[in-house]
């Protein structure tokens, strides 16, 4: 063959050589897009995402939208750099979304872990803002933790040596002089029993910290006597704690948070209502305008964020707490401004 054929086969074959690299060998990224919005006052595949049963509820209108952010992966250099260029998504490095010492599955079960501790925030900061009492439980044991044997999940604490419980960080404050082997008196409610005590002995803490080590994770929980049911399959994170909150508020008080309007948002919640920020700003709010929202509410460390990367047409709702989040939207329904990003 003459050099000007084998010059064209080799060139043929380089091709089809990056071509199959391309298409086929993944790359360490994975791309962020916008994910699924839903309604929070409203149902998702039949059921209502937020269902309340055992006490009066309250008509509801327009919408409360959660947002997320889509995760790609497994990318090959066509498939990123062809989301990359359509200027939707980003790529980021999968290490941040897959950990490598974490199979996929583990990875998994801590984002849906995640998601249900963000229901129950959600659910405990709404009924602490509407005036509903509150107790200290232990949610979780450390298995062969000093605690095990002695507590039982779900058990109310009430003192460590004689100091009140009131919060998760009243128990960190309790031990927080002690030491590996000193023993501790605790007195705890198991269901509608009467209070009881135990004694029990501290461990080392497993982080090498100083202080002595129970082996309890406490969690705030409300006191009532109704069930507030959260569900939303297949999405993982804490980001739509807020979002679950005012939807639990707007069931419980009369009058429509909304107004009738398309209201979306995004935040993560704890127990006592604080909101902290969150991944994706732009995304979330790109896909809530796409799906018609005219008012975005934004946690307060992200507002800058989302100020460069709104839609035109989007207001911008800065939050704090649940308690800012309700007044701003009382002040939209009013025709009054809240505090904008």
């Amino acid at each position: 063959m003459s050099r000007r054929t084998w010059t064209l086969l080799t060139s043929v074959v380089l091709v089809v050589l990056f071509g199959l690299l391309g298409a086929f060998v993944p790359v360490p990224y994975v791309a962020l897009g916008p994910g699924p919005t839903h309604d929070t006052l409203g149902s998702y595949q039949g059921r209502k995402v937020v269902r309340i049963e055992g006490t009066k509820t309250f008509p509801t209108s327009g919408h409360l939208n959660m947002t997320t952010v889509s995760v790609t992966d497994q990318l090959s250099v066509f498939s990123a750099l062809t989301l990359w260029a359509s200027g939707d998504h980003a790529l980021a490095p999968r290490e941040l979304y897959f950990p490598p010492d974490k199979t996929e599955q583990q990875v998994e079960r801590t984002n849906t872990r995640a998601f249900r501790n963000s229901q129950d925030s959600a659910e405990t900061a709404a009924l602490r803002h509407l005036g509903y009492p509150t107790e200290l439980v232990a949610e979780e044991l450390v298995s062969d933790g000093p605690a095990q044997g002695v507590l039982q999940p779900g058990d109310e604490l009430i003192s460590a040596d004689g100091e009140r419980l009131s919060d998760p960080q009243s128990l960190v404050d309790a031990l927080s002089d002690t030491r590996p082997g000193q023993r501790v008196t605790l007195r705890f409610r198991r269901g509608d029993r009467e209070p009881q005590q135990a004694t029990v002995r501290l461990a080392e803490a497993p982080d090498d910290r100083s202080q002595g080590f129970l082996g309890v994770q406490p969690a705030l929980r409300p006191r009532v006597d109704f069930d507030v049911d959260i569900k939303l399959p297949n999405v993982g994170g804490p980001s739509a704690g807020l979002m679950f909150s005012l939807a639990v508020v707007d069931k419980l008080t009369p009058g429509e948070l909304t107004d009738g309007e398309f209201v979306a948002g995004t935040g993560e919640i704890n127990p006592r209502g604080e909101v902290g920020r969150i991944g994706g700003i732009g995304f979330k709010i790109a896909k809530a305008r796409e799906a018609g929202a005219r008012v975005f509410l934004v946690p307060e460390e992200n507002c800058a964020a989302a100020k460069s990367q709104a839609p035109e047409g989007m207001r911008l709702i800065k939050v704090g707490t649940l308690d800012e989040a309700v007044n701003a939207l009382e002040a939209l329904r009013a025709g009054e401004q809240p505090p904008r990003c």
